[in-house]
C-alpha cells in the first residue's frame, strides 16, 4: 500500500470506528460486529504505526489514555458555571413561574424540564470540531483542565459530525452507573482497599487522577445537556440539544417541553416515582425558560440564573430513636461507627441500623445516644444519618467521645494521616480481624474450601481451634467430631444447632487436603495482603515465581514489576517484616500449600527469555491457559495488561480494542500466532 492509499484508508478506519462507537455508547445501536470492529481497530493500529503522521486528531486508538498529569491547569470559564436555586416544593415552582411572568408579561413561555443528575459538572469546548479542553466546574469562574481524562471516556466525542458551529462549548454531568459502581467496589474490597461512599465521589475522585490510563479503566460516562456559543442552529435550548444528538453528543433522552406548570408537575411526580429504575442516580428536576431571548430578558443574580430553578426530590426520610452506636471491626482492622435504631420502615423494608462511617461524621452530626435521627436511604444500599431532631434530645444528654480502644480487643485504635477511619493494629489477637483473615483464606477466590463455610469458622475460633489460617491444617477426626454449637435466632427464625457429624468432618478435612493443590498465585491472595488482589497475587507470583524470593523482595524491586505501585510495594514489605506472618508461611510450607511455581510452569527453554507478552483474542492453536503455559515455558512472562514494559501483543481474533490501542499508544509490537510460533520454533 502506498502513502496515499494508506492515508485514505486510516481515514476512511477512523470516520467507521468513531460512527460505530457513537452509535454504540450513545445510541446503543451498533453497526459492526466485535469482530469486524476488533479488526478494524488492529487495521488502523498498524496502519498507524506505519504512518504516524497521518493519524487523525480524533483517532479511536487515543481513547486508553497514558498521559500524565502532575499538576491540573487552571482555565477561566468563558461563561460562568452559576449554580441554580434549589426548592423542594410545588408551592416555590409555582412561585418561580409567577416571577417569571412577571418579567415577561403577555409572553408565552415554555419551559424545558430535564433530570438532575447526581454526577461531577463539567465544560467541554469544541474548536472547529475537536475537541479542545474539558473543564471542572471549579468555584464557578475558574475550574481545573482534565482533557486528558475525559478523552478516555467513549461517550464524549473526540470530534464533532454534521454541520456543527466553529466555536462550541457543552455542559454535562460526569457519572458512573449504579452497575459499574457495583462492580467497581466488589473489586476494590478484594483488593483490601476502601469501597467509595456513593458514584458520585468515585466520579469526582476519577476526574483528578493523574494517571489517565487508570482513568480509562473507571466505569465513567457523560451526559450533555447545556449548548452554549455563537451562532446556534436554533434560538432555544430545546432544539439546540436535539441538534447536539446529531453532532455525537450523549444528550438523554429524559426531557420534556412544558407549556405550563401543571405539566412541569407531571413530569416531576412521574420521576420521582420512576428514579429507582433509572441506571444512574438522580437527585431532582431542572425547570429551564426554553427560549435563549426570554433567559437573556430574565438575566441573572450573582450566583444563580433568574431563568432555571431545580426542585430536589426528598429522599424518602423517617425520624426514629437512636437507641446505641457500636463499632463494628472490619478484617483490615478498619472501625466502622454503627447506628443501633428503634426499628422504623423506610424504602419498603425495616430499618434496625444506619452507617456513621467514621469519627468525622459523627462529630458534623453532634450524633448521641438517645437522639431522634432522620434516617435515609435515597440512592445509596445502606440507610444513613442525616440529622437529629435538636428539639426532642433529652434532658442530660452528654457530647459523644469517639472510643479509643478496640471494642473487640482493648488495643488501643490509630488514626494514620490522610485516613478517614481508626484502625485496631491488633492483627494478631482480635478476634473480627482473625476471623476475617481465615474466612477470606478458605473463600472460592482464594483457597475454596466451602466446606468450611456456613459459620464453621465462628465455631472453630470460638472453641479455640484455630487462631490463624495455619491452624486449619493442624485439624483432625478428633478434635472435629462431635463439637457442637447453638446458633441463636433473630426475628422469627428458630435457634439453629450447628453439629460436626461423620459427614461433615469428612467434608472438612477432605476440603483442606485438596486446598493443598491450589496453585501459588492464589495462595498467595489468600494471605490477605492489604491491597493484593487476585490481579496483583499472580503478577507477583509470576514475576517471582517462589515465595521464598518474594519475601526478599526489596521496596525498589517490587516496584519495577508490573502494575506494582508504591502503596501496594509498602504493604508487602510490612506484611513479611512481621515475624507472625513469616511463622504462618513456614508452617503452610510445611503442611505442603504451593508456594512456588509447579514445574510444569517452569521455562523449558529460553528463546522468549525476558520477554513479556500479552496474548488477546481467539487464538487457532492455543487456549487462554495454554498460551500463557507456553510463553512461560520458553522463558517469558506472560502478562494480562499492556504497559511499556510489554515486548510484544499477540493479537488473536476479537482482540480487545483497549490492548491494540494501548500497544500502538507505546509503539508495542503487535504479532500474529503465527509470527509467534515462528519465534519459539
Amino acid at each position: 500500500m502506498n502513502k496515499e492509499k494508506a492515508q485514505q484508508r486510516i481515514k476512511e478506519l477512523t470516520d467507521i470506528i468513531n460512527e460505530n462507537n457513537y452509535k454504540y455508547y450513545v445510541l446503543s445501536q451498533p453497526v459492526l460486529s466485535d469482530y469486524d470492529f476488533d479488526m478494524m481497530l488492529a487495521e488502523l493500529i498498524k496502519l498507524e504505526q506505519k504512518y504516524p503522521e497521518f493519524a487523525e486528531p480524533d483517532s479511536p486508538t487515543k481513547r486508553v489514555g497514558g498521559e500524565i498529569t502532575k499538576d491540573f491547569q487552571q482555565r477561566t470559564h468563558k461563561y460562568p458555571m452559576l449554580s441554580l436555586s434549589n426548592t423542594y416544593s410545588e408551592q416555590e415552582l409555582a412561585d418561580f413561574d409567577t416571577r417569571v411572568r412577571k418579567l415577561l408579561p403577555d409572553e408565552e413561555i415554555e419551559y424545558v424540564c430535564e433530570l438532575k443528575y447526581d454526577g461531577v459538572s463539567i465544560s467541554l469546548t469544541y474548536a472547529d470540531g475537536l475537541l479542545d479542553y474539558a473543564v471542572t466546574r471549579g468555584d464557578g469562574v475558574v475550574g481545573d483542565v482534565v482533557t486528558n481524562n475525559v478523552k478516555t471516556i467513549r461517550s464524549v466525542p473526540l470530534k464533532l459530525k454534521g454541520d456543527y458551529p466553529a466555536n462550541l462549548e457543552i455542559r454535562g454531568e460526569i457519572f458512573i452507573p449504579l452497575a459499574g459502581f457495583a462492580k467497581f467496589n466488589k473489586e476494590r474490597i478484594e483488593n483490601g482497599e476502601d469501597p467509595f461512599a456513593n458514584p458520585r465521589n468515585a466520579a469526582s475522585g476519577s476526574l483528578k487522577m493523574q494517571d489517565s490510563a487508570e482513568v480509562a479503566r473507571r466505569p465513567l460516562d457523560c451526559y450533555l445537556y447545556y449548548v452554549l456559543g455563537e451562532n446556534l442552529p436554533f434560538d432555544n435550548h430545546y432544539d439546540n440539544l436535539l441538534e447536539a444528538r446529531k453532532w455525537g453528543f450523549n444528550v438523554p433522552g429524559y426531557l420534556a417541553k412544558c407549556k405550563n406548570m401543571e405539566e412541569v408537575f407531571e413530569f416531576i411526580r412521574d420521576w420521582d416515582n420512576g428514579r429507582d429504575k433509572l441506571p444512574l442516580e438522580i437527585d431532582g428536576v431542572v425547570v429551564k425558560v426554553n427560549s435563549y431571548r426570554q433567559q437573556e430578558e430574565l438575566g441573572e443574580t450573582a450566583k444563580s440564573p433568574r431563568w432555571a430553578i431545580a426542585y430536589k426530590f426528598k429522599a424518602e426520610r423517617v425520624l426514629t430513636r437512636l437507641n446505641k452506636i457500636t463499632y463494628q471491626v472490619g478484617r483490615t482492622g478498619a472501625i466502622t461507627p454503627v447506628a443501633n435504631l428503634e426499628p422504623v420502615q423506610l424504602a419498603g423494608t425495616t430499618v434496625k441500623r444506619a452507617s456513621l462511617h467514621n469519627a468525622d461524621i459523627i462529630e458534623a452530626l453532634d450524633v448521641r445516644e438517645g437522639d431522634m435521627v432522620y434516617v435515609e436511604k435515597g440512592g445509596e444500599i445502606i440507610p444513613k444519618i442525616v440529622g437529629v431532631e435538636l428539639g426532642q434530645r433529652p434532658a442530660g444528654s452528654h457530647k459523644l467521645k469517639y472510643i479509643e480502644i478496640c471494642p473487640e480487643c482493648g488495643t488501643p485504635l490509630v488514626r494514620e494521616e490522610g485516613e478517614a477511619s481508626h484502625y485496631c493494629p491488633n492483627e494478631e489477637s482480635c478476634p473480627p480481624q482473625i476471623k476475617g483473615k481465615i474466612e477470606h483464606f478458605i473463600s472460592r477466590k482464594a483457597m475454596n474450601i466451602d466446606s468450611l463455610g456456613e459459620g464453621k469458622v465462628e465455631m472453630l475460633f470460638d472453641k479455640g481451634l484455630i487462631r490463624n489460617v495455619a491452624d486449619l491444617y493442624d485439624l483432625n477426626y478428633e478434635n472435629l467430631i462431635g463439637l457442637e454449637k447453638t446458633i441463636e435466632a433473630s426475628g422469627d427464625k428458630k435457634e439453629k444447632r450447628l453439629s460436626f457429624k461423620e459427614k461433615t468432618v469428612s467434608n472438612i478435612l477432605k476440603g483442606l487436603e485438596e486446598s493443598k493443590k491450589t496453585p501459588f498465585e492464589k495462595v498467595l491472595f489468600a494471605l490477605g495482603i492489604r491491597y493484593v488482589g487476585q490481579t496483583v497475587a499472580k503478577k507477583l507470583a509470576r514475576h517471582y515465581r517462589d515465595m521464598d524470593t518474594l519475601m526478599k523482595a526489596t521496596f525498589e524491586e517490587l516496584v519495577l514489576v508490573d502494575e506494582i505501585g508504591e502503596k501496594i510495594a509498602e504493604s508487602i514489605i510490612r506484611f513479611f517484616s512481621e515475624e507472625k506472618n513469616i511463622e504462618i508461611v513456614n508452617r503452610l510450607k510445611e503442611k505442603g500449600l504451593q508456594f512456588e511455581m509447579t514445574e510444569s510452569a517452569s521455562p523449558k527453554s529460553s528463546k522468549l527469555e525476558g520477554l513479556s507478552i500479552v496474548a488477546s483474542g481467539k487464538l487457532q492453536n492455543f487456549t487462554r491457559d495454554e498460551i500463557k503455559k507456553t510463553i512461560e515455558e520458553n522463558g517469558g512472562k506472560a502478562v494480562s495488561s499492556v504497559s511499556k514494559k510489554t515486548d510484544y501483543l499477540l493479537a488473536g481474533e476479537n482482540i480487545g480494542p483497549n490492548k491494540l490501542a494501548k500497544a500502538r499508544e507505546l509503539n508495542i509490537p503487535i504479532i500474529s500466532e503465527e509470527e509467534f510460533l515462528g519465534m519459539i520454533g
